[in-house]
């Protein structure tokens, strides 16, 4: 049963002291969601939002004590554990996601590029998140180490996400036996790059697909292929995807948890008449190739569908919010508001949702507070 959004934060824990409450922090929780949603970009926009829209606000949360000031808001938003936010963030995601059973989870981090404080000395913020491809939503971002990449994020998200019967897809980055070992714990399959950070794994498998593709008899290889070809916008590409179970010549390989095969991706694009074709390859635990085609393809979806979205619609590139935990704060408001406004069916953009939330009332209570 998907948590309301009351329901889904009311257990965060407030950093303020008792003294200091004069607004519940589940109502400026609630109201910087709204305001995200109808196109705030900061604390000022947040403030000027409820402002405008008190009274339909009150619909939904208290405000005992008036709207916020931005001050208020962004003291608190900075403050409150990123962790636990995330926590409710795919406690929420989970409930209103519904994956289903073959369903691709792809994981890959994406970086803040303003986030970063000079002065403070701090760098900008990488995070983690993971992107259910077939329902189209974030099940969320976790915040990496300090002085690390999203290595140590990963093994926190799966952890923390329900995959049972899913596919998890990630780049090279994630190509990491521990990784495999928690996804296979989590009773899930996995489609994972393999490129020169893993040099002597990717070296042995290019060299056996580069003999096992050419050879007239596939069969003694264990191989299967399958082919799509796509052509629009004046461009063609034809992908072509191979699967073998044959892992003779991998170095250690029992040392990757539940693998079953090697794969590879062949992309052929021609554009205006020139054709170019990359490769890249994969361990699996799957078995059918078609299978790992859709799977390797899936996973490009958190860059066009989300880690795009919130560069180019919500602008996350060019924020200067910066102070304590406020930007991986506001990069999970960010996340669930793109997966409130994706699950709204009307064939809108994100940007125009955005803009008809910040006008209408009745649309933007359809959006945060469907019945």
């Amino acid at each position: 049963m998907a948590l309301s959004l009351q329901e889904a934060f009311s257990s965060l824990e407030d950093p303020r002291l008792e003294r200091h409450k004069r607004h519940k922090l589940l109502d400026i929780i609630v109201l910087t969601i709204c305001a995200v949603i109808s196109g705030a970009e900061g604390w000022e926009a947040i403030e000027q939002f409820g402002e405008n829209k008190q009274d339909w606000l009150r619909k939904w949360i208290e405000l005992e004590n008036g709207i916020p000031s931005h001050d208020c808001i962004a003291r608190v938003i900075a403050r409150i554990d990123p962790a636990k936010l995330s926590e409710c963030f795919i406690a929420w995601g989970q409930s209103v996601a519904e994956l289903s059973l073959g369903e691709v989870v792809a994981i890959d981090g994406k970086t803040a590029r303003r986030s970063y404080h000079g002065k403070d000395k701090l760098g900008a913020i990488h995070r983690g998140s993971a992107w259910a491809s077939q329902a189209g939503l974030s099940l969320g971002p976790v915040k990496t180490d300090a002085k690390s990449n999203e290595i140590t994020a990963i093994p926190v998200l799966l952890e923390m996400l329900e995959i049972n019967g899913c596919i998890v897809t990630l780049d090279a980055m994630g190509c990491q036996t521990d990784i495999a070992e928690k996804v296979i714990e989590k009773k899930a399959d996995y489609v994972l790059a393999v490129k020169d950070n893993q040099k002597r794994l990717h070296e042995a498998i290019s060299d056996y697909f580069e003999v096992a593709v050419a050879t007239d008899r596939p069969e003694l290889c264990q191989l299967q292929s399958h082919s799509e070809t796509n052509a629009e916008h004046g461009r063609i590409e034809i992908r072509r995807s191979y699967l073998s179970t044959c892992l003779d010549t991998l170095p250690d390989a029992a040392r990757w948890k539940g693998l079953k095969s090697i794969g590879m991706v062949e992309s052929e694009r021609t554009v205006n008449g020139k054709t170019s074709i990359e490769c890249r390859h994969y361990l699996s635990t799957l078995d059918d190739v078609k299978a790992f085609a859709s799977a390797a393809r899936a996973h490009w979806g958190i860059e066009n569908s989300l880690h795009w979205v919130l560069d180019v619609t919500f602008r996350e590139d060019d924020s200067r919010i910066r102070t304590g935990y406020a930007p991986e704060n506001f990069n999970v408001v960010r996340q669930l508001a793109i997966n409130l406004l994706k699950k709204e069916p009307s064939k809108m953009s994100i940007k125009k949702k955005r803009f008809k939330a910040a006008l209408n009332d009745d649309f933007r209570e359809s959006i945060i507070f469907p019945a």
